[in-house]
């Protein structure tokens, strides 16, 4: 199903930034997980350099951006796959419009608000 919410040229796109931003996401956990292995005593000071070196940062930020971008493609087909006239009559477009609108403005504030997080003072 082609929509004029759907932010990506073709399934072919959504495909690669599902299964890309996945890969990120797995990392970014790897990461996250293998340093609190390997820190020792995790204390507030040790967490704080630790994740606002630059790199981490930048991978933050990234993966950050990863997330938008999954949880965009996922719930987009999920909405498109579901809320369909089919099964949920004549208002289902209407629905579905209004919910992709809700998800688009609440992925946009997760990412303006983390990247304010990681890069504000």
């Amino acid at each position: 199903m082609k929509s004029a919410t759907s932010f990506s040229r073709s399934g072919m796109s959504d495909w690669l930034v599902q299964r890309v931003s996945a890969v990120i996401l797995a990392v970014y956990f790897v990461v996250i997980v293998g340093w609190l292995l390997t820190a020792g005593q995790v204390t507030y000071d040790a967490w704080h350099s630790f994740m606002t070196c630059t790199a981490m940062r930048i991978f933050s930020l990234l993966s950050l951006l990863s997330l938008a971008g999954h949880s965009w493609v996922g719930l987009w087909t999920v909405t498109t796959d579901y809320m369909t006239t089919r099964q949920m009559g004549a208002s289902a477009n209407f629905l579905r419009v209004i919910t992709q609108i809700a998800m688009a403005i609440a992925i946009f504030v997760y990412v303006v608000w983390g990247a304010i997080i990681l890069w504000g003072n």
